[in-house]
C-alpha cells in the first residue's frame, strides 16, 4: 500500500500544504502558521485535533510545532474520519453529497434548515459549480477546518445522561461511533448515575414531600409545603425527610442499564438502512425503552413509595416491606398504578424531547456561527425548561400512579381504578387535585439540575471522559 500511486499522490498533496503552512520555512507546522495559512485558503476556525496535535499528539517538540512526518500522519488520520462521514452523509452512496442529503442529515437530528441554508453550507464546500459535493471538495475542505457536523451537534447538547430531576421517563442520548468504539458510552452512563444518586439524595426531603402532598393532601386539610414538613418531622424527626431515598438511589442504576439496552436494540430494529434515527423515530424508540425499563423495575417503584409513606417503626427495611405487601396483597400489588406510569411515559417523553429538540434549534439556528457547543448555561436552562415542561403534561398520571401505589397503605381509604380515581379526584377537588404536591416538585428542579450537573463533570474527569 505504501507504494501505491494513490500514496504517493496523498504525500504530494501533503508536503505541498506543509510548505504553504510553514511560513518561515522552519521544517515545522506551528498553531499560528495554522491558523494564519487557514486565513489564507479561505477563513475558518482550524480543527481542534490539528491544533491538539500540533501542541501534543505525535509530537517529539512540543513546544516546536509538527514536522512533515507527524504532519503527514495527523492528516492520514484525520482523512480516514472524514471518508467515513462523507459515506455517511452521502445517503444513496453515488459518491456526491447533494442539497436533500444535507437537509435529511440535519433533519436526523432535528435541525431543520431550509432549502437555502442547505444550499449556503454546499456553497462553502462546492468549487467546480456542479450543486453537489464530491469526496476531493469535502476532504480538503475540511481537512483542516473545524468540521461542525453531525457529531458536534450530538456530543455538545447530550441532555438525560447531564440531568437527572428525578424522574427517569426522558428520552435516551445517542452516542456518536466513535464513543461507542472508546468506552466513552458506559463511562458517560456511569458518571450520569452516580450524579443522579448524588442529586436524588440531596433533594430527597422535598422528594418525600411531594409523595406525601400526593397522597395526603386535600381541599380539607389543606395541606401546604410548611405543614407537610412540620408534620413529617414530628412524626419521625429530621431523619424521616430521606425515607424512600435508599430505593430511589438503588434503582437507578438498574433502570438506566435496561433502558440503555433496550433503545439500543430498538432502534437498530428501526434504523434499517439509515444512519442515524429521525426525532420522531427517536421518540418512539425511547418510549418503548422506556416502557421496557419501567415494566422490568416497577417493583422497586411501589417499594419506593411505601416506604416513603411509611410511618416510624412500620416496617424493619426494604426486604421487611417487600415481604409484608406479598403476603398481605399478593403479587398484583407491585403493580399497582402500572397503568397510568406507562401512559405517563408518552406525554412527559414527547413534550420533554420536542421542546428541547426545538430550544436546541433555536439557538443553533441563531448563534452556532462558530461552533455547536452552547455552553453550560444553555444547556442547562434547554434541558431544565423542556424536563419542566414534560411533568407539568404528565403530573396528574404521575399523582394518579402514586396514589395507586399508596391505596393498600391507607386504612379505610377506597381501592379504585386509574380511571375511578380520576373521577374522584375531579368530582372531589377539581383540576386542582390533579396537581397536588407539584410545588415541592418544582423547587427541586434547580438544585437538582445544579447537584447532578456538578458531580457528573467531576466524575467524567475522574474516569477519563475525554471533552473537546
Amino acid at each position: 500500500m505504501r507504494g501505491s500511486p494513490g500514496d504517493a499522490e496523498r504525500r504530494q498533496r501533503w508536503g505541498r500544504l506543509f510548505e504553504e503552512l510553514d511560513s518561515n520555512k522552519d521544517g515545522r507546522v506551528d498553531v499560528h502558521e495554522l491558523r494564519q495559512g487557514l486565513a489564507r485558503l479561505g477563513g475558518g476556525n482550524p480543527d481542534p485535533g490539528a491544533q491538539q496535535g500540533i501542541s501534543s499528539e505525535g509530537d517529539g517538540d512540543p513546544d516546536g510545532g509538527l514536522d512533515l512526518e507527524e504532519f503527514s500522519r495527523y492528516l492520514q488520520e484525520r482523512e480516514q474520519r472524514l471518508l467515513l462521514m462523507f459515506h455517511s452523509l452521502d445517503r444513496n452512496q453515488d459518491g456526491h453529497i447533494d442539497v436533500s442529503e444535507i437537509q435529511q442529515s440535519f433533519r436526523a437530528l432535528g435541525i431543520s434548515i431550509t432549502l437555502e441554508q442547505a444550499e449556503k453550507i454546499l456553497h462553502s464546500m462546492d468549487r467546480d459549480g456542479t450543486m453537489t459535493i464530491d469526496w476531493q471538495e469535502w476532504r480538503d475542505h475540511f481537512l483542516l477546518h473545524s468540521l461542525e457536523n453531525v457529531e458536534d451537534v450530538l456530543y455538545f447538547w447530550k441532555h438525560s445522561t447531564v440531568l437527572d430531576i428525578g424522574e427517569c421517563l426522558t428520552v435516551p442520548d445517542e452516542f456518536s461511533k466513535q464513543e461507542k468504539l472508546t468506552g466513552m458510552w458506559w463511562k458517560q452512563l456511569v458518571a450520569g448515575a452516580v450524579a443522579g444518586a448524588v442529586s436524588r439524595t440531596g433533594t430527597a426531603p422535598l422528594d418525600r414531600l411531594k409523595v406525601f402532598m400526593q397522597v395526603h393532601a386535600s381541599k380539607t386539610n389543606r395541606l401546604n409545603i410548611l405543614g407537610g414538613l412540620r408534620s413529617m418531622v414530628l412524626e419521625g424527626g429530621i431523619r424521616s425527610l430521606w425515607r424512600g431515598n435508599g430505593i430511589n438511589v438503588l434503582k437507578i442504576a438498574p433502570e438506566s442499564a435496561i433502558k440503555f439496552m433496550a433503545y439500543e436494540q430498538i432502534k437498530r430494529a428501526i434504523l434499517g438502512q439509515q444512519e442515524t434515527l429521525h426525532v420522531q423515530e427517536r421518540f418512539v424508540a425511547g418510549s418503548l425503552a422506556g416502557a421496557t425499563a419501567q415494566t422490568i423495575i416497577y417493583p422497586m417503584e411501589v417499594l419506593k413509595t411505601r416506604l416513603t409513606l411509611r410511618r416510624t417503626g412500620q416496617y424493619k427495611g426494604l426486604l421487611d416491606c417487600a415481604r409484608r405487601i406479598l403476603e398481605r396483597e399478593g403479587p398484583r400489588a407491585f403493580y399497582r398504578g402500572y397503568l397510568p406510569n406507562v401512559l405517563g411515559i408518552i406525554p412527559y417523553a414527547g413534550i420533554d424531547l420536542a421542546v428541547y429538540e426545538t430550544l436546541k434549534n433555536w439557538w443553533l439556528q441563531q448563534y452556532s456561527h462558530d461552533s455547536a457547543d452552547p455552553g453550560i448555561l444553555v444547556l442547562l436552562a434547554c434541558g431544565t425548561i423542556s424536563s419542566t415542561c414534560g411533568q407539568i403534561a404528565s403530573y396528574p398520571l404521575a399523582l394518579v400512579r402514586t396514589r395507586m401505589q399508596a391505596q393498600a397503605s391507607i386504612e379505610g381509604g377506597p381501592q379504585l381504578s386509574m380511571l375511578g380515581l380520576l373521577r374522584h379526584i375531579l368530582s372531589q377537588e377539581g383540576m386542582r387535585g390533579l396537581y397536588r404536591g407539584i410545588a415541592p416538585n418544582f423547587m427541586k428542579v434547580i438544585p437538582a439540575v445544579s447537584i447532578s450537573y456538578v458531580v457528573y463533570e467531576n466524575m467524567k474527569q475522574a474516569l477519563g471522559v475525554t471533552s473537546r
